[in-house]
């Protein structure tokens, strides 16, 4: 899985009026890539929980909680 960079400028710039640097992209994109990763294994796990195979937006809502 991998956000772009220029999605992570666009991002950040939405925040406020400022310029954004390559690097601050690239250290949100990395850091927003880590935190899914996470909250995707989580994920399934609740849905295993709960004996099935398919992941809900509910497992996604348990899994940040």
């Amino acid at each position: 899985m991998e956000f772009s960079t220029a999605k992570m400028k666009e991002i950040i710039k939405s925040q406020g009026d400022k310029r954004v640097s390559e690097g601050s992209a690239d250290e949100l994109r990395e850091i927003l890539e880590m935190f899914a990763g996470d909250i995707a294994e989580e994920s399934i796990g609740v849905a295993k929980d709960n004996d099935r195979k398919t992941v809900r937006a509910e497992d996604i809502r348990e899994a940040l909680r």
